[in-house]
């Protein structure tokens, strides 16, 4: 029996060791670049066909040897209506995959050239879709968020204006322009309403309003998508959870 377990904790070792030496690998060879984020535990866990405490294992090697900072169970999401929304990168997605829908009303529809927003993202082109909208929910059509995007005018997305979106969703656009995202990061904060955005909105200028800023990549690192957004406090709320 001793011998058993001995075994199998043998067998764990190489797998964790295995794990890491590949992610050290994708680390140096700039497949991860300095400042991403990693996969988290259970898509490192499916990619690699091991249990999350082998990737945490491997992940405490990197950690060790200074590839990574780790933030062990800490994490931040929006939820609505006390309803948890899942990583998708378009709000709709999100509330509709929660049972909640909503309609999008189009605002604004044009490529724009923005240097600025080129520089700051590393977008091969300063040319981008410009794609503002206003979500309300069926029913009562109430505005529950102003969300503008910016997505590389490339291929079929430039001719967006013209052509006007893939099933009137720009995620869908997006996926036929091959324009996936992988991975991203959220700003979240708490800011007052200008008299444009609360008169699309309908609220009174200097209102409170969830303010979130998000910057999507495909797998390679590549640029997608920049999406503002005024979300409704009302109805979104942050929740941050921790510990192990």
């Amino acid at each position: 029996m001793d011998n058993e377990a001995g075994a199998a904790r043998a067998r764990s070792s190489l797998k964790r060791q295995e794990v890491a030496d590949r992610l050290r690998e994708a680390i140096r060879s700039g497949e991860h670049p300095a400042g991403s984020l990693l996969p988290g535990e259970n898509e490192l866990a499916r990619r690699f066909s091991v249990s999350r405490s082998t990737i945490r294992g491997a992940l405490e090697g990197l950690a060790r040897d200074n590839l990574i900072e780790t933030q062990t169970g800490v994490g931040s999401f929006v939820t609505f209506d006390g309803r948890e929304l899942n990583e998708s990168p378009s709000w709709g997605l999100a509330l509709a995959m929660t049972g909640i829908h909503t309609r999008a009303e189009v605002v604004r529809m044009e490529r724009v050239v923005d240097p600025d927003l080129a520089a700051t993202v590393g977008a091969g082109s300063m040319e981008f879709l410009a794609l503002d909208r206003i979500r309300r929910l069926v029913g009562d059509g109430t505005a529950v968020s102003l969300e503008r995007s910016r997505v590389p005018a490339l291929g079929p997305i430039a001719r967006v204006p013209e052509d006007g979106l893939t099933d009137d969703s720009l995620a869908e656009t997006m996926t036929a322009a091959g324009l996936v995202p992988a991975r991203g990061d959220q700003w979240i904060a708490v800011a007052a309403l200008g008299e444009s955005d609360a008169r699309l909105l309908g609220r009174e200028p200097g209102e409170m309003f969830l303010h979130t800023t998000r910057i999507a990549r495909d797998a390679d690192g590549n640029f997608v998508e920049k999406v503002v957004s005024w979300l409704d406090p009302t109805r979104f709320r942050l929740h941050v959870s921790f510990g192990g």
